[in-house]
């Protein structure tokens, strides 16, 4: 099988890790940057060149796109899904979990427990939304905000008014969540890998820091998950069509509160945390997707329209 992993950064851990895994089973593995792919549009032969070469022969993509370029990452995914090629994780399915607003609306309506959320193109209601969250503290987020940039805890009615109204004068989407107290500043990442858990960990956040990332200095352990916890994580996953999904939940009183749900979750901390081969469950589930393709006959093609002769008319 030839896969392409589309990522910027060839030497990153789950970049490396995945191509490892994929040649330890056998595939060649080429990784592609996806802002270098151009993409050719014609009738009936979408196309994709890179360095000056088309992209030909590929099984399948395993698609790590960056926050910063989703827009030109989903379209390049696209692209290969109009050629046919087979993609671990969709590209309407990133461009969902991305829009954290759209992800939430879509994860509320499946019913996934997740803390209070509110949010407001308008100023004046900043009072109100703070109420309707639970009141302070709470979480005010950047609705374009990653790896725990771009989040503010404010501890007081008056404190998040001003984060409130700093950020909308700056024209910045936000949205406001209720502060979970009991988490302490810990939350749980599930790797969901094909409808499955295939690893999970509990992320505890640096002394006096509520933002539990490990990019953030937070540290992951080694953690099993509640039969709710795996069933929240699911739902989140399948909610929004992704094949390969990090979700990350807080445990609270009323049971587990998906925070968010990551379309290129990083390997690095979950397989160290683990000791698992996440890596390697991804291909598995990449390999089904390719094989499946080529188990799936062509459709037959339309017979030519029937061309009769010009009849005379009376």
């Amino acid at each position: 099988m030839k896969l392409a992993i589309l990522s910027r950064e060839p030497k990153l851990y789950s970049t490396t890790r995945l191509v490892e895994a994929a040649e330890e089973r056998g595939h060649e593995a080429v990784v592609l940057d996806h802002l270098h792919c151009n993409l050719v549009l014609e009738k009936g032969q979408p196309g994709i060149v890179y360095e000056g070469q088309k992209l030909e022969g590929f099984d399948a993509i395993i698609p790590r796109i960056g926050a910063s370029v989703t827009f030109y990452g989903c379209a390049v995914v696209r692209q290969f899904e109009m050629m046919k090629v087979r993609t671990a994780v969709e590209s309407q399915a990133i461009v969902r979990s991305r829009d954290k607003l759209r992800s939430m609306q879509i994860l509320s309506r499946a019913g996934v427990g997740m803390p209070k959320t509110a949010f407001t193109n308008y100023s004046d209601d900043v009072p109100a939304m703070i109420q309707q969250v639970g009141g302070a503290p709470v979480i005010i987020k950047l609705l374009e905000g990653t790896q725990g940039l771009g989040v503010v805890l404010a501890e007081s009615a008056k404190a998040a008014q001003s984060v409130i109204e700093a950020f909308h004068n700056l024209k910045a989407r936000i949205i406001v969540q209720e502060f979970i107290a009991e988490s302490k500043g810990a939350d749980l990442r599930a790797f969901v890998v094909n409808g499955e858990v295939v690893g999970a960990m509990k992320r505890q956040g640096k002394e006096g820091e509520f933002r539990s990332n490990l990019h953030r200095g937070g540290s992951g352990t080694l953690v099993k998950l509640s039969r709710a916890e795996k069933a929240a994580a699911l739902l989140a996953t399948k909610a929004l069509g992704l094949g390969i999904a990090g979700v990350d939940m807080l445990q609270s009183k009323r049971g587990p509160l998906v925070l968010e749900v990551n379309s290129s979750p990083g390997l690095e901390g979950i397989e160290k945390a683990t000791g698992l081969n996440i890596a390697g469950k991804i291909i598995e589930y990449t390999e089904q997707l390719a094989h499946k393709r080529k188990r799936k006959k062509p459709a037959a093609s339309p017979a030519p329209p029937q061309v009769l002769p010009d009849t005379p008319v009376d």
